[in-house]
């Protein structure tokens, strides 16, 4: 029987396949990235202070743009989006603006690289082009990643958009976009669910979802998954795990290496009426995760019931 084989990646220059992987997985090169396209990275925006917004903007935030904070910001503006016309992974408008696209219609196993990828075609690309998918080739052979291209310290300026007419730019002759356009706007506008953030002292990355049936809080958070479920445990334990009135606590799913709790909540108040339950929440929620004493064992029940409440989504 023959053998599976996998292509190799180039090895960067000046990269010894031996070392660790500048990917931050604790694996060689030679094992990691250098091994094939196949790697996967399960918290690939790790190190950035935009983290979180990454994940939100990947997961589950349907129109939404954010400038991106560049460590060498270049002569055209860049803009991260959910999603752009087609899934594409990135395009470049008429006047050089740069727009890359998260949610696409294929990923490798590492999503840092994919955006690095794509934005280095979208630099050295003409006016005008797509990119459908990052594929063998684009953006070079070389290892490059979102870590090594963003300011590590910034967080995301992230705009929540009512529907995707930020797709269509202006014609200079003020003629209406081709029918073909039209229609996938109308598309991609008919699925938008209703999204605001809830925005709160000591509160990011938290928002108000409306499904059409329910009303959710979708909070992703920053904090490894052990403590920030020992934390819950412990107001679980003590009855203090809902936000307030009615709201409920569904579980939560694993997005990319980090958590992100939701809770049902009533859909007849509006997000801005969030802001104050939620702020409560986070300073005992903060105040749970400082805690550092073993968890009693009503803590440690609660911790395994919590646990089954848990996705991973790939």
């Amino acid at each position: 029987m023959a053998k599976k084989t996998r292509a190799r990646a180039d090895v960067p220059a000046g990269e010894n396949p031996r070392r660790p992987c500048p990917c931050g997985s604790g694996k060689r090169f030679k094992a990691c990235h250098g091994a094939g396209d196949d790697v996967i990275v399960t918290r690939p925006f790790e190190g950035l202070a935009a983290e979180c917004d990454l994940v939100a903007m990947r997961e589950f935030l349907p129109s939404a743009t954010a400038p991106l904070p560049l460590r060498t910001p270049g002569d055209v503006p860049v803009t991260l989006a959910t999603v752009l016309p087609g899934a594409s992974a990135a395009l470049v408008r008429p006047d050089g603006h740069i727009l890359l696209g998260m949610q696409v219609q294929t990923r490798s196993g590492d999503l840092s690289a994919d955006l690095a990828k794509a934005l280095r075609w979208a630099q050295d690309a003409e006016p005008g082009n797509a990119l459908a998918v990052v594929g063998p080739g684009v953006g070079g052979s070389d290892l490059v990643r979102l870590q090594d291209v963003l300011d590590p310290d910034a967080q995301l300026a992230v705009t929540l958009h009512p529907d995707f007419g930020w797709w269509v730019v202006p014609s200079e002759d003020g003629s209406e976009p081709a029918p073909e356009v039209v229609a996938s706007l109308e598309r991609a506008n008919a699925v938008i669910m209703t999204t605001e953030p809830v925005v709160a002292e000591g509160v990011r990355v938290a928002y108000w979802v409306d499904t059409g049936s329910k009303a959710h809080l979708r909070w992703v958070r920053p904090e490894p998954e052990e403590a920030l479920l020992a934390a819950l445990a412990r107001l679980q334990a003590r009855g203090e795990l809902n936000l307030a009135g009615d709201t409920r606590y569904a579980g939560a799913f694993r997005a990319h290496g980090l958590l992100v709790p939701v809770w049902d909540l009533d859909r007849e108040l509006h997000a801005k009426e969030w802001a104050e339950p939620v702020a409560a929440f986070a300073t005992k929620l903060d105040a749970a995760l400082a805690e550092d004493a073993p968890l009693t064992d009503a803590e440690r029940r609660a911790r395994d019931a919590l646990a089954g409440k848990q996705i991973t989504l790939r």
